[in-house]
């Protein structure tokens, strides 16, 4: 094989071998993406699911449910994230609003992101949101406080899978992370390992005395 001949066939395995790592790594950052829109159509592993309405107010069952909110932060995180509200009791089928505040108690620009899970992790596909600031990084000025609302419901199936009559409360938990920190993707890799999601503790506990019960009701017709 001739000198020109030997080059174009080096220069041909080697686009060959760099487009197969292109590959790799665009399939790598994918995963997590890819994986999170599995849990949220199914609900595996304690997903809650996203959902464009709430059902019509004729779908509301006439069965109470308690909705606790735990909430926890990294350990570089310099940041006080508590539930206003420590749980909500609703209908299935109706809508209920929770909110969280945030606040920065770092001297500089934080970029943090939040992950999340149900338990009983059987009860995440019925669990859903309507509105919700989980996986969207969230930029804090120093000293920045802010209100994050979540709004949510339990979809009328629940009540028709006799797997769930024993459920009367599920919690659901939100921990912030540092964004781009080996924190921040360990908990990614146990989200997407464990049978039921990640509940990671790894800052004070919310204040006890958020206690209350919020919930709306249905528009009348």
């Amino acid at each position: 094989m001739s000198t020109p001949d030997l080059q174009t066939k080096n220069r041909r395995i080697l686009i060959i071998v760099l487009a197969a790592v292109a590959i790799m790594i665009g399939a790598s950052f994918a995963a997590v993406p890819l994986y999170n829109l599995f849990c949220r159509v199914t609900g595996f592993g304690g997903t809650t699911q996203m959902s464009a309405e709430a059902p019509d107010p004729s779908e509301i069952v006439d069965r109470v449910v308690t909705i606790h909110f735990n909430t926890d932060t990294g350990r570089n995180l310099l940041w006080t994230f508590k539930p206003d509200q420590r749980e909500v009791k609703v209908k299935i089928g109706q809508p209920a609003l929770a909110s969280f505040r945030l606040e920065n108690k770092d001297r500089v620009p934080v970029t943090g992101t939040a992950l999340y899970n149900v338990t009983p992790a059987k009860a995440g596909k019925y669990f859903h949101k309507t509105q919700c600031f989980c996986f969207a990084e969230q930029t804090m000025q120093p000293g920045q406080e802010t209100t994050l609302p979540v709004v949510f419901f339990l979809s009328p199936e629940m009540a028709k899978d006799p797997n769930l009559d024993d459920v009367k409360v599920i919690t659901l938990s939100y921990t912030y992370f540092k964004a781009d920190t080996p924190e921040l993707d360990a908990a990614w890799e146990a989200f997407n390992q464990a049978d039921n999601g990640v509940v990671v503790k790894t800052g004070p506990a919310a204040d006890d005395s958020l206690v209350g019960t919020v919930a709306l009701e249905p528009e009348k017709q």
